[in-house]
């Protein structure tokens, strides 16, 4: 990005390092990271933070890593860890050779911690966690000092080698350092960062009985990599003077952190331990489902990564939590979709039309626009007969004024086709419509009549020899209030839980071209609303279709200036 660009789109975060550039700081490098925890799938809030750090290295003719923060076995997957990389180079971020884990670094960060103890800065706690949470105080209390605070150097080197072979059971003992345990920072009392585990993990097997903290291991693995600018959440502000602490009495490289506002979307939660929660107990169907906010269920939903960086972009950053409207995403999502999506012709709820006039065995193609938005797109050509199948919701039997649609007498215009009237109607038994009977103008082929004469009604239609059975996946949010963790009572965030959140429709017929749509690509069923072909068509040997978004755009019309 140009000089000229990055004056443009100065954010708080670019204003202090443009300014650390300039000052010669780190001798003008920039050098940021994104560092998940592989204990769960990114989501929409992880995006921005992707967007950020790669961002502002690409701004800044910096460099980002991509590191994964591997410090419990007991929850992260190798699964996890592939999804993460997939999906940053989904968004079109590339971290090139720099693919770190904190596990790379589990040697140095054991003898960093030797050196704590060396120095009477750190030592071997025998309290249980309840223990040590008892004994920790209150924000308006001090904490007490563990009875094993004052053990020797020599007894903590020790019993922490002991530790690091798996000589005692789990949740025996614990690294603590020795800080201030009547500090208001409650982070700084005596905090763990070394427990004993005893699992294998998904990078380094069996060889570790005992994992650092987070805490510890992360703002070291920083210090390693000669970070910069280390970007994180609101949330570890006050974890800030302890990461300083480590760097201070290691006497090694400090990054500058700088703390920046997460983001909160209305209709979802984005916690990982609540999305969890959810795929456990079959609330969705698994970490994709189209309706989590994860970047797996928005691809599999049909989202494209630009709609994603222009949702970022609009959102930037803030100093204070805020709430976003899911309303901008999708708007984001419409305007993007608008111009890059092809059109396609379905119906959902079909309803034959049979044009009595067409004549007998005759077949056509027509011509018809693949976006109007982009005439390089150009046209297809789709199928028409005498027999065709129309949205049921485009027939009234007995209509309204102002009803535009198909009715007795009245005259609508097939999408791309002709002019067709309506004659009759038949009915089975029980008094439903099964059939329209109508004539249609040969003259008005391409939807123009050369007459001049104007229709106000418009309508989609299927040719019914070769269209395609379709299910449909209606899906709508995942909650019902905007925000899904404010219950009464304390009762469980799964209470606010979207009952209609899914509609399968297992009835609907789409033009046949969609049986080549490229999986997870989204487009436009006209009149209908944006859609993509579903991964479970493949095993399901059936044309399954996702909605991404409807048509209509509340959030745009209302903040149009």
């Amino acid at each position: 990005m140009s000089s000229e660009n990055i004056e443009k789109n100065l954010d708080f975060i670019r204003t202090r390092v443009k300014e650390d550039q300039e000052s010669g700081k780190n001798k003008g490098a920039v050098h940021t990271r994104f560092p998940p925890e592989p204990n769960g799938y990114l989501h929409l809030g992880h995006a921005k933070s992707i967007c950020l750090n790669f961002g502002i290295a690409q701004e800044f003719g910096g460099l980002c890593n991509l590191r994964l923060d591997d410090t419990n076995p007991v929850a992260e997957k190798a699964e996890y860890a592939e999804a993460i990389k997939d999906d940053v180079k989904w968004l079109g971020f590339n971290w090139e050779e720099r693919l770190f884990h904190a596990s790379d670094y589990f040697d140095q960060l054991f003898e960093w911690a030797k050196d704590l103890i060396k120095s009477n800065k750190a030592f071997v706690c025998d309290l249980s966690f309840e223990e040590m949470r008892k004994a920790r105080g209150t924000l308006v209390s001090p904490g007490e000092h563990s009875p094993f605070r004052d053990r020797t150097i020599e007894e903590n080197l020790d019993l922490f080698e002991k530790m690091k072979v798996g000589a005692f059971p789990e949740g025996t003992k614990t690294l603590r350092v020795k800080i201030d345990m009547a500090s208001p920072n409650m982070n700084l009392r005596d905090p763990v960062i070394y427990r004993i585990i005893h699992k294998d993990h998904p990078k380094t097997g069996d060889q570790w009985k005992i994992y650092p903290s987070y805490d510890f291991a992360h703002g070291q693995s920083d210090s390693i990599e000669g970070i910069t600018h280390s970007l994180c959440t609101l949330e570890f502000e006050h974890h800030r003077p302890l990461y300083d602490w480590f760097c201070e009495n290691l006497k090694i490289h400090h990054p500058q952190q700088i703390e920046f506002a997460r983001l909160n979307l209305t209709y979802v939660v984005m916690s990982k331990r609540k999305m969890l929660r959810l795929v456990e107990e079959g609330h969705v169907s698994g970490w994709d489902d189209p309706r989590m906010p994860t970047l797996q269920g928005m691809r599999r939903r049909g989202f494209s990564p630009q709609t994603i960086l222009d949702f970022s972009e609009r959102v930037g950053l803030a100093k204070r939590e805020n709430v976003i409207e899911v309303e901008l995403l999708e708007h984001c999502l419409r305007q993007d979709l608008n111009k890059r999506a092809p059109r396609r012709l379905g119906v959902l709820n079909p309803l034959k039309l049979t044009i009595e006039n067409y004549p007998d065995g005759q077949s056509e193609e027509i011509d018809a626009v693949n976006n109007p938005e982009n005439p390089e797109e150009g046209t297809r050509k789709v199928p028409f007969s005498s027999e065709l199948f129309i949205d049921r919701n485009d027939f009234m039997e007995d209509p309204p004024k102002k009803y535009f649609r198909l009715a007795p007498g009245k005259e609508v215009r097939l999408k791309y086709a002709y002019y067709v009237t309506c004659k009759e109607f038949l009915t089975n038994e029980e008094g439903e419509i099964t059939e329209v009977i109508c004539t249609y103008d040969p003259e008005s082929r391409g939807g123009d009549s050369p007459d001049g004469r104007k229709v106000k009604g418009t309508i989609q239609w299927v040719d019914a020899k070769t269209s395609t059975p379709t299910q449909v996946r209606l899906y709508d949010r995942l909650f019902s209030v905007p925000n899904p963790e404010d219950t009464e009572d304390g009762a469980d965030f799964t209470e606010n839980l979207n009952p209609d959140s899914l509609q399968v429709i297992d009835s609907c017929l789409t033009e046949s071209s969609l049986n080549e749509m490229e999986t997870g690509l989204p487009f436009q069923l006209e009149r209908i609303g944006y859609f993509c072909k579903d991964k479970d068509s493949v095993s399901a040997g059936q044309l399954i279709l996702n909605r991404t978004v409807a048509l209509r755009d509340s959030w745009g019309k209302a903040n149009k200036s």
